[in-house]
């Protein structure tokens, strides 16, 4: 049926396929790396300890039937084999089924991770995965043309992503009315980059025009998206080059790109050929069967239905951000950076070998991945790859209450524990855990040009004070 199939979206569909399942690669494989140290067996927050206390209804996981970090690592590799399957495009080229199948495992292992990951997988990307691999699941496969319905909902997708973003902005801090937001935010953000400094240091009518040009992007441009073409590919352009500048200028784990990859939803074909004389793809698809036909409308009023609270949610007094409303992660509310923080904080982690420390001992620091540290390193790129530790320590500087995993840190540092050494960039203590541990706050700001060109280093840091005193597991 002719209402029914999207024939000119072919673009879009390899790029949401292809481009999902290669997010779904990357958080797959940041699960096997990180998820054992801060939420295994002997994690920082012990997965088992929480599933003891929640039921299978209150947050459904398949590890409520068994956890062990092996199977934890087993269903991560399994996901991420799904996922390089069908970036490669593999199982699209066999029946509409095949895809369906492979994204729906995709999205159900995932979910079960998030779903026991605690604060540690409390960020709104989690949520967007999930809701994104459910929705593309039902695209199809070569054999068929896109589904109409599901293009039309991934840009209702975007709309509550990019719209919600920029009213939780308006009903937030001054700073994004008075359009000086900016003018912080380069150098506050949880993890810069090594453009950063750069981006901070540009003149601050730049900065106000970011600002009013993220107004314009997310507050004007999302409606176009349900405009005729061209108009709609013009609006995802737009999109996709604002979240272009911001990968360029910070790390935000696949938040930007899971954005662009969403975005091209509304990119048709006969606009890309416009464009690119002679773009296209030499397919001809069958006739949509009738059973894939009624499982995509049967979803899509599903997804309707659940629609309705992720939409009063934007218009709310009172608007959530990043809101899952149901336990699958589906139609959430989304949205990030309501204020901006005008001073950067920093928790150091210092251990020192004395017995008995005193003014005089020296105290080594423990240098993270991602978190600035050593004021003459020069800032990573990590994005998409997601630095869990690391962001929650830009957390614990702005005061989050929940410091639990903070404290076992700690602890696992002074007894030598090889899992959490290998969240760290460096061992300052490679022969023997130290005797003492300690954590100081420091205030960070980046170097004038002057300074840079001086010193050679990208921050400039001042005491504020000790967050937790020596401390140490000896008698």
């Amino acid at each position: 049926m002719e209402w029914f199939a999207a024939g000119d979206y072919e673009l879009a569909r390899q790029v949401l396929q292809r481009g999902i399942a290669a997010l779904y690669l990357i958080a797959f494989i940041s699960a096997a790396n990180q998820f054992p140290a801060l939420l295994g067996e002997r994690g920082l927050l012990p997965a088992p300890w929480f599933l003891n206390r929640i039921t299978f209804r209150q947050s459904p996981s398949l590890f409520h039937w068994k956890y062990s970090d092996s199977l934890l690592l087993g269903v991560a590799s399994v996901g991420a084999g799904i996922a390089a399957t069908l970036v490669a495009g593999l199982p699209q080229q066999g029946p509409p089924w095949l895809p369906m199948v492979a994204f729906l495992l995709l999205w159900a292992g995932y979910l079960s991770i998030v779903n026991i990951g605690q604060t540690f997988y409390g960020f709104g990307w989690e949520s967007l995965l999930c809701e994104a691999g459910f929705i593309v699941a039902f695209l199809g496969s070569d054999e068929v043309a896109p589904p109409l319905v599901i293009i039309l909902f991934l840009r209702w997708l975007v709309f509550r992503l990019e719209f919600g973003a920029g009213m939780i902005k308006m009903r937030g801090g001054s700073e994004w009315r008075d359009l000086t937001a900016l003018t912080y935010h380069h150098e506050t953000q949880p993890m810069p980059n090594p453009l950063s400094w750069y981006a901070h240091r540009l003149p601050r009518w730049f900065h106000k025009c970011e600002v009013l040009g993220s107004h314009f992007s997310q507050l004007i441009v999302p409606f176009f998206l349900f405009a005729p073409q061209p108009v709609a590919s013009v609006a995802a352009l737009i999109i996709i080059l604002t979240q272009l500048w911001l990968v360029l200028t910070g790390n935000f784990a696949w938040l930007n790109w899971i954005t662009i990859v969403l975005a091209f939803s509304a990119v048709s074909d006969e606009v890309i050929r416009a464009v690119v004389p002679g773009f296209g793809f030499a397919r001809t698809a069958a006739p949509t069967p009738l059973w894939f036909m009624v499982i995509v409308l049967a979803v899509t009023a599903f997804l309707l239905v659940l629609s309705w609270r992720p939409l009063a949610n934007l218009f709310a007094r009172h608007q959530l951000m990043n809101a899952s409303f149901n336990r699958y992660h589906l139609v959430n509310a989304y949205g990030a950076f309501g204020t901006v923080t005008k001073v950067r904080l920093e928790v150091i982690v210092e251990g020192c070998d004395d017995e008995h420390p005193t003014a005089e001992s020296e105290w080594k620091p423990y240098e993270f991945k991602g978190k600035p540290g050593d004021v003459r390193r020069v800032p990573g790129q990590f994005a998409p790859y997601h630095l869990r530790l690391d962001w929650l320590m830009w957390f614990l500087a702005l005061g989050s209450p929940d410091t639990r995993w903070f404290q076992m840190l700690l602890v696992r540092l002074l007894a030598g524990d090889r899992r959490t050494l290998r969240l760290m960039a460096a061992n300052p203590f490679p022969d023997a855990p130290p005797r003492w541990i300690r954590a100081r706050a420091f205030r960070y700001r980046f170097t004038t040009r002057a300074e840079k060109r001086e010193t050679g280093e990208w921050w400039s840091r001042t005491l504020v004070g000790t967050l937790v005193d020596p401390m140490t597991l000896r008698p």
